[in-house]
């Protein structure tokens, strides 16, 4: 855990919004010292992963283009400028951009409608209210569309595609609309052509099998993308089969289209611009939020790759599109599978997506022979299988958790019955009728029991429910008991006027009233002392209330359970269920004091399934072979290594620590009784602050208050070199595979502290060191 200089990748350095990023000469390896000249270097990284991408967009962008009825040339165009231009100027460095099938519907419907010149001339103005979308900063504003809805336009947009392109899979043409490819379904079927059916089921087997190919043999060929493959088989198996069917037709760039004047209605080009801008905004911008987390599941320390800016990238794409539609190619969009593949094959700057457009550009030039070879009913089967992947079952999942299938099935539809933007605008409709109806639904009940009255409400308390409330609370005789369950995350004004005003008037009779449930801290305390007294989190045991009523302790208990069982618990059923199924794996064996006052889930943000906690009276670690009968330290170490495989270990002591004050003082009746025996174990500690004539350990730059704060931090570094002796321990350390770490918690403070160092041969430079845990950016790079 040696403090550590943090490195830059080449989009890091000085650099100001909506400008490209300078590269960082001065720590990037790939990169020459400061004072050696400017010069341009491409890592290896990047290079096999452009080549591994490549592969990928190939294929790809040739049938995507022949899906939208556009120049198949046109895809070749959108792949290379998309790599080029948004791998330049765009905002995530690793997100590869090129025609994606997100648009496919959109663009089909453009052709149709206005011809291909004025689509391309509506991609141009596209882009261009995508570069003033970004100026005015409005990109993150885009992620707030529901998940719901953007899971179910994809997938409508998936549906379209699979039904248009198994029209040419069969041998045949596709129609205009979802609608009418459903309807040809069956005549369609009567008139299959053996030859295109051949190459379109040798492409989908390939494409599904291909990853699947077990041994070390698969492991070799899964080097070549499975969507290349698919298509080479099919192509060899119809040029060496002698098969006739329609191929690639790539004709001369003479010829090739360039954008015209928009022709056509003017509300109807605009509606084209607002759709084509929306849709490729939004899947670019959520494609680049699913590329932060994959490149943050990466595990390459070595390497730091900035998060990407959203406004820059949204500029980047929009520029994409203007040059994309003035050469003749498709719109551009973030493109998940190639970004996920560049990830996947260990990018680590933006010159692999700009290398991947550099390789296209070639083989549109080069290649267009070989290409020529390609059967167009591979490329439909490639197409189709891609559609019926963007109908996630993960999605479907997710959705149906959230309880909002019926806005994700409601957007599906409107997608494939009336295309896209309709679709979209349809879905918010659904959408913000269900939320309507679910703050609309609120049940109140009122029960006696033992002349208790209980007013249970579920649901969200606004002014619409206010009638049945006043109602409801009217039934409670004036000088009767009453407790109110609030069971619900929000409260409006009026219903807490309600409340509130009935609160008073009934303890003014003789009736008392106690609220419970999320809601019921804001009624039950005068407003003067909400921010005094009261918190924001549930109350526990020991905060300090002065007028709080002592009760027993059996009281406490039963409650607790009670407000989990009510508060709790409905929110975290699903997750601890789904962890009751997998198991536990949690990444970090956390060791620390049983003193009450540390709670570790609240000063790690922890959940659930995240630490496995080991806390004894000191956070003592004792070294083998003087565990005293007692293995439970040693046991949960090497279950926690050997078993649970954890990539962390951490070591937390803290402020006040009654454990090392009895160290100091000498606990009563020594050795010989059990918090005695176990104290020894932190003897090492004691003689270890006692070997320097002064104290050593610093804590963020000042010395320890006093000496019991000395021996605590000191303790720290003595139980990390107790656990080196570990055997399992010592091995995982041995393969590079596992980290130590020191944590100092300052309760009176609630300020956490990371050792910065734990070279244990260099007392004098272990705690000069510490500095408060992160809190903000600059802080997390120490």
């Amino acid at each position: 855990m040696s403090a550590c200089v943090p490195t830059r990748t080449p989009e890091e350095g000085p650099s100001s919004p909506g400008r490209p990023d300078a590269a960082s000469h001065s720590q990037d390896p790939h990169h020459p010292p400061p004072g050696g000249g400017r010069r341009f270097r491409i890592a290896g990284a990047d290079l096999s992963a452009s080549i591994s991408v490549f592969l990928i967009a190939l294929p790809l962008s040739l049938g995507i283009a022949l899906a939208t009825g556009a120049p198949l040339q046109a895809g070749l165009v959108a792949a290379a400028v998309g790599g080029i231009v948004v791998g330049r100027l765009g905002g995530s460095p690793l997100q590869v951009s090129g025609p994606a099938a997100g648009l496919t519907v959109v663009t089909a419907e453009l052709i149709q409608h206005y011809g291909w010149r004025t689509t391309c001339a509506i991609t141009v103005f596209a882009g261009l209210c995508q570069m003033g979308l970004a100026a005015l900063r409005v990109a993150r504003s885009a992620l707030a569309v529901s998940p719901a809805i953007v899971h179910g336009m994809l997938a409508g947009i998936g549906a379209t595609i699979a039904l248009a392109q198994l029209h040419i899979v069969l041998g045949g043409t596709p129609q205009s609309s979802a609608v009418d490819n459903i309807r040809g379904l069956p005549a369609q079927l009567d008139d299959v052509h053996p030859s295109a059916l051949y190459a379109s089921a040798l492409t989908v087997a390939v494409l599904l099998l291909w990853p699947r190919i077990p041994g070390r043999t698969g492991k070799i060929v899964r080097k070549v993308p499975a969507a290349l493959a698919a298509v080479a088989f099919a192509t060899a198996l119809t040029v060496l089969a002698g098969l006739s069917l329609p191929r690639v037709d790539l004709p001369s760039w003479r010829s090739h289209a360039l954008p015209a004047l928009p022709e056509g209605p003017t509300l109807g080009l605009l509606a084209a611009v607002l759709t084509i801008t929306l849709v490729g905004s939004v899947e670019s911008l959520l494609s680049a939020v699913a590329v932060d987390k994959l490149v943050a599941a990466r595990k390459t320390p070595d390497v730091r790759i900035p998060r990407a800016r959203l406004d820059r990238e949204l500029a980047g794409q929009g520029a994409a599109n203007v040059v994309s539609g003035a050469l003749g190619g498709l719109p551009i969009t973030g493109v998940a599978v190639r970004s996920a593949a560049n990830v996947a094959a260990g990018a680590v700057s933006r010159h692999s997506a700009m290398l991947h457009g550099l390789w296209v550009a070639v083989a549109a030039l080069l290649l267009v022979s070989v290409l020529d070879l390609i059967p167009l009913a591979a490329l439909a089967a490639l197409v189709m299988v891609v559609g019926i992947q963007m109908v996630s079952i993960t999605h479907m999942r997710t959705v149906r958790r959230n309880r909002e299938m019926l806005v994700y099935a409601a957007t599906l539809g409107a997608v494939v019955v009336t295309g896209v933007l309709e679709g979209v605008v349809i879905g918010i409709a659904v959408a913000v009728i269900v939320a309507l109806h679910r703050l609309t639904r609120t049940r109140i009940t009122l029960e006696s029991h033992d002349g208790v009255h209980r007013v249970r409400v579920r649901g969200q308390l606004t002014f619409l429910a206010v009638p049945r409330l006043s109602r409801m609370l009217g039934q409670v005789p004036h000088d009767a008991q009453c407790v109110v369950e609030l069971d619900g995350s929000f409260m409006d004004h009026a219903a807490y006027e309600a409340l509130h005003d009935w609160q008073t008037a009934h303890a003014a009779q003789g009736g008392s009233v106690e609220f419970t449930g999320r809601a019921g801290a804001r009624i039950s305390e005068p407003a003067s002392e909400t921010h005094g007294c009261c918190r924001p989190w549930t109350p526990w045991r020991n905060h300090h209330c002065e007028d709080r009523p002592q009760q027993p302790e059996t009281h406490h208990l039963a409650s607790g359970l009670s407000s989990f069982q009510r508060n709790t618990a409905p929110l975290v059923r699903d997750e601890l269920a789904r962890l009751a199924r997998e198991g536990q794996r949690p990444s970090q064996l956390f060791l620390t004091c049983a003193d009450s006052r540390l709670v570790t889930s609240m000063i790690t943000a922890s959940g659930p399934g995240d630490l496995f906690t080991v806390r004894n009276v000191g956070n003592l670690v004792p070294t083998p072979g003087k565990e005293s009968g007692d293995d439970s330290v040693a046991a949960a170490i090497e279950y926690a290594v050997d078993v649970l495989g954890v990539d962390s270990i951490t070591i937390c002591g803290h402020s006040g620590c009654g454990a090392m004050q009895a160290l100091l003082s000498g606990p009563a009746g020594g050795a010989r009784t059990p918090l005695g025996r176990w104290l020894r174990h932190g003897q090492p500690s004691l003689e270890r602050m006692r070997s320097k004539h002064r104290p050593w350990a610093r804590i963020s730059g000042r010395l320890p208050t006093d000496a019991v704060e000395q021996l605590c931090l000191t303790n720290v570094v003595q139980q990390l070199e107790h656990l080196r002796h570990h055997e399992s321990v010592a091995r995982r350390l041995a393969e590079g595979t596992l980290q130590l770490h020191g944590m100092y918690f300052h309760v009176g403070e609630a300020q956490a502290y990371l050792l910065a160092s734990s070279d244990e041969h260099e007392i004098d430079e272990v705690f000069d060191r510490v500095r408060p845990a992160p809190s903000s950016l600059h802080k997390s790079r120490a």
